[in-house]
């Protein structure tokens, strides 16, 4: 890049050099005869060759391969046609023209190409970050010893030591010693999170300040580092309907303009006799039409907004979703871990004598659930579980424990009401556990959870910009009545399983109108049929989650709902920049074909009609990436 700059630069000092002699003396004139004509044409073709060699080679090349219709073949086609035409100027006694102008295509395009390029590398360089996320080593630990082996040979279950200054190679569980780890590179989150003994750790993260030994729970191939490094390699196939229709319009566009610039040299050579004349309007008709600015600045945008998004620990898989980010105008929340932080504290055990007894059957049921409820039930009973019971979990209702002798029921209400136990409702606000042994309810553990202190500027936000807020929960009516109530949601669905969540989206589908789109909002753990369903389906704090990483369109790393207002933004302002770009570069690609298809425009006028175009497109395309959009101010200016 730095070779390719130095090269334009001195390219161009050569060209301003020459180009202000010639203006005043006439480099033409100093001789006579065919080395008047020779010497301003070499002086000009030694900075053409200078600045252009590379496109020549790669026209020449292309053209072996097949594939010749494209701008570099354009390119070289106008420019040598330019420097041809100045021959035939010289041969036949004609003033010399067009020399610098033949020159200036080339170098101007050159100088366009650098700044595509330059903005690439910035979007590339946000991106990077997650490359870095792929260890080379693991420190596995073995009888004592420590060897450096490929993580990828690392099995689950292992020992590996991890010192400061390290990145953490696979996920696992902390066995031994406390640090705090760097996490921006997955979360964009600056602070640094501290761990300790049976803490989860994540590959890609770095440990800051002492020695940690993690036992592997995943293998590398299964790893949040090598899934999200894969998500960010596939992430350009997903092309947007944008980039997709500039794509097939170049192909069909390129041929086109070159017979049309063929038919006009004929037309107007034999309409007015003047080849030179015609000629030289088919090179303005060949230079203007290069679909350079579109070909360049559409798909550079959405590189430049992906670039952005992966800065505020955004991580969007495709343009295409970006796209239909735009045109999401129904916007569907799962409740728990979402709008909702998901630390749920037991708020009453009824009736609270038999609390013990409850907790201890409670603790039987979820003890190897990783739900967060059940988390709260384990945390709060602090004696020994008994153990030989087998559970079983039923979809969305709870979980049977049997060890032979007694039968412990733990669940919802619909539980209690499938296996006839006589129970007693409860109506305090919050989620509620019923328990039961051998068909005799003991009573009930009601658990709250806290609304994100975010939730309702957000909802508030998308709402002030006509966007349909929607909730769908399992949890109970009176709980769901409570959120919406507090958050100022209209729409909402309490008491849904899994598959009802799916039935409720169908629903919402079928009233929405063609050209809107759906997104759906979930924490990835349980919701991953809803968000594959949705137009876009947008996972809550993605770490560590492999269905949130599978079936999420869209990734907020760092469990924030203010990154949705982000992304909504930032997909707003690049399809605005994108369809600006579209529009100018054909309006005044169109107005300059025509004007050289009627001998009005010269060839810096072609020039700016290709070079000046894309140039504006591609300026206008770093807009995309200006601003910082993650933060609490940006979400009020909304």
């Amino acid at each position: 890049m730095r070779k390719k700059s130095t090269r334009i630069l001195v390219a161009l000092v050569l060209y301003i050099i020459i180009f202000t002699i010639d203006k005043i003396v006439n480099l033409g004139s100093l001789f006579t005869g065919v080395i008047g004509i020779l010497f301003p044409f070499g002086l000009y073709f030694v900075v053409y060759l200078l600045v252009g060699y590379d496109i020549i080679w790669k026209a020449c090349s292309n053209v072996f391969r097949g594939q010749i219709l494209d701008e570099n073949f354009l390119m070289v086609i106008a420019t040598f046609g330019a420097f041809g035409l100045v021959i035939y100027r010289g041969v036949n006694g004609l003033t010399l023209e067009g020399l610098d102008e033949a020159c200036a295509v080339l170098l101007f395009y050159q100088v366009g190409e650098y700044l595509q390029k330059h903005a690439t590398n910035k979007s590339r360089k946000s991106i990077s970050h997650l490359m870095e996320l792929r260890p080379d080593y693991a420190n596995l630990l073995v009888n004592g010893e420590i060897k450096k082996v490929d993580p990828s040979k690392v099995n689950i279950g292992a020992e590996i030591v991890i010192n400061p200054g390290e990145r953490i190679p696979l996920d696992g569980i902390v066995i031994k010693g406390e640090s705090n780890l760097d996490t921006k590179n997955l979360t964009g989150e600056s602070l640094p999170c501290a761990v300790k003994v049976n803490d989860e750790v994540l590959s890609g993260c770095v440990n800051l300040t002492t020695q940690i030994i993690v036992k592997v729970s995943k293998a590398f191939y299964d790893s949040t580092a090598t899934k999200i490094l894969d998500l960010v390699e596939s992430a350009s196939m997903k092309k947007s309907k944008a980039e997709n229709f500039i794509t097939k319009f170049a192909r069909y566009y390129t041929p086109i303009v070159i017979f049309l610039a063929v038919f006009l040299a004929i037309c107007s050579g034999l309409i007015l006799k003047n080849w030179g004349e015609s000629i030289y309007r088919a090179l303005n008709f060949l230079i203007v039409s290069c679909p350079c600015a579109l070909i360049i600045s559409v798909p550079l945008s959405f590189f430049i907004a992906m670039g952005a998004a992966s800065k505020q620990g955004i991580l969007i898989k495709g343009s295409n979703y970006l796209e239909k980010l735009n045109k999401s105008k129904i916007f569907v929340f799962d409740k728990t871990g979402t709008l909702t932080k998901g630390n749920f504290v037991i708020t009453a055990i009824e009736p609270n004598a038999n609390r013990e007894e409850i907790l201890a059957m409670a603790a039987i049921a979820e003890k190897d659930s990783n739900h967060p409820i059940a988390r709260t039930i384990l945390s709060a009973y602090s004696n020994r579980i008994q153990e030989g019971f087998t559970l079983t979990n039923i979809a969305g209702e709870g979980v049977i424990a049997n060890n032979g002798k007694d039968t412990i029921y733990c669940g919802s209400a619909q539980l209690m009401q499938n296996h006839k136990i006589d129970f007693v409702p409860q109506n305090n606000i919050g989620s509620h556990v019923y328990v039961a042994r051998n068909q005799t309810y003991l009573g009930c553990i009601v658990i709250q959870d806290e609304i994100k202190s975010e939730a309702k500027e957000v909802l508030q936000c998308l709402s002030e910009q006509s966007m349909q807020n929607v909730m769908l929960t399992g949890d109970n009516d009176n709980v769901a009545a409570q959120v919406a109530s507090n958050l100022g949601i209209i729409t909402y669905r309490a008491n849904l399983l899994p598959q009802d969540k799916l039935t409720a989206l169908e629903q919402i589908f079928d009233k929405k109108r063609s050209t809107e789109a759906l997104c759906f909002i979930g924490d990835g753990i349980n919701d991953a049929p809803v968000l594959a369903r949705a137009d876009v389906g947008i996972s809550m704090g993605g770490l560590g989650c492999d269905a949130a990483l599978e079936a999420a369109d869209i990734i907020l790393m760092h469990d924030n709902l203010r990154g949705l207002v982000t992304a909504k933004r930032l997909a707003r302002r690049t399809m605005k920049i994108v369809h600006q770009n579209i529009f100018i570069s054909i309006l005044i690609k169109m107005g300059i074909l025509a004007l050289s298809a009627f001998g009005i425009a010269s060839i810096w006028m072609a020039i700016f009609g290709d070079i000046g175009v894309t140039l504006l497109a591609i300026l206008n395309s770093f807009r995309v990436g200006n601003k910082t959009i993650d933060n609490k101010k940006r979400v009020n200016s909304q």
